[in-house]
């Protein structure tokens, strides 16, 4: 009985001793600007002109494990009917801040009738936060020029 209580003793210093060993490890091993790959699939991607032209549907990595394309879902509703096309990781500009919104209200003046109004807001800017992602991405292109790119082909 004793030998057991000793035994036991001895083994719970051990796994004691050996997770205070991994939480000094774990805290100090951060990933300071780093990005989380799995938060930057279904970010969406504008272009130059703040007009939304698709999301992130997958990142090809190349043999040395860096991501080489990105595919990007364009058009399409609800998933029907889109089309996947790639392009370079490095034409993908990524941003932090929100896109400014453009919203259309309708007001109807009392005497001249209804008019339209385009009232432009942009969104408020995040607080510093320690995220790890982008808000979004920034393609140079029209949704028209990635619909008229070749499908992905996600088995080549």
């Amino acid at each position: 009985m004793r030998k057991n209580l000793l035994a036991a003793a001895a083994i719970a210093a051990l796994l004691s001793t050996s997770a205070l060993a991994q939480n000094s490890n774990t805290q100090n091993a951060t990933a300071t600007g780093d990005w989380q790959a799995s938060k930057l699939i279904h970010l969406n991607v504008y272009n130059s002109q703040n007009e939304k032209i698709g999301d992130i549907k997958e990142l090809m990595f190349n043999k040395s494990g860096q991501i080489d394309q990105v595919a990007i879902g364009v058009g399409g509703f609800l998933g029907m009917g889109e089309h996947d096309v790639a392009v370079k990781f490095g034409d993908l500009k990524w941003v932090d801040q929100p896109v400014a919104s453009t919203t259309s209200t309708q007001t109807r003046p009392a005497t001249t009738g209804m008019t339209n109004t385009t009232t432009t807001t942009a969104s408020a800017p995040r607080a510093a936060d320690k995220r790890t992602y982008p808000d979004h991405a920034v393609l140079d292109a029209t949704k028209d020029q990635l619909k008229a790119m070749p499908q992905f082909d996600y088995n080549k």
